[in-house]
């Protein structure tokens, strides 16, 4: 099993907003148990998508948040080597990213196969993967996985600023 990468914010390509008037009564709820995310609209489902959440000890973080920003065909960076996995069928971001969390306090924790010690800012976001069996498991670094076209398809849907809300 190939160790879950750890989200670093995407680099080399500029967020993308969509105007905020477009999708201002939306917002995102994911219950982290039931591995769903909603799109509510006015309050009412509007989709729903099956995900991927944080392993234990590197659990998805819990609370209010909001989109911070969207990259399309985002570049992953290596939180601790620096290396870069360019945009692709093997990016480990999939084709969309959606930023939600940044933490930069730094991260130490055993990730199931080795220790990862991440010196600055760790990130939280939808986004996309190349393992479609890994959508319904926890075992991300915090990041919430979707398949690939339903990424697509909600970062269509939201704008920088729909809030988010993180159910335990």
């Amino acid at each position: 099993m190939a160790t879950p990468p750890v989200a670093t914010p995407p680099v080399a390509t500029p967020p993308v907003a969509t105007p905020p008037a477009a999708n201002n009564n939306r917002a995102l709820v994911l219950d982290r148990r039931k591995r769903l995310l909603t799109l509510l609209e006015n309050g009412q489902p509007l989709r729903r998508f099956p995900v991927a959440v944080g392993m234990p000890g590197w659990e998805t973080p819990v609370g209010s948040f909001k989109v911070l920003n969207k990259t399309e065909n985002p570049i992953w960076e290596h939180p601790e080597r620096g290396t870069h996995t360019p945009a692709g069928p093997t990016n480990p971001l999939g084709s969309r990213w959606i930023g939600f969390h940044q933490d930069c306090q730094g991260r130490r924790g055993w990730d199931g196969e080795q220790m990862l010690d991440v010196k600055g800012c760790v990130v939280a976001g939808f986004h996309g993967t190349p393992h479609r069996w890994t959508v319904g498991q926890a075992l991300s670094h915090g990041c919430v996985r979707l398949y690939d076209e339903d990424v697509r398809q909600l970062f269509e849907l939201v704008s920088v600023g729909t809030p988010v809300t993180v159910l335990p």
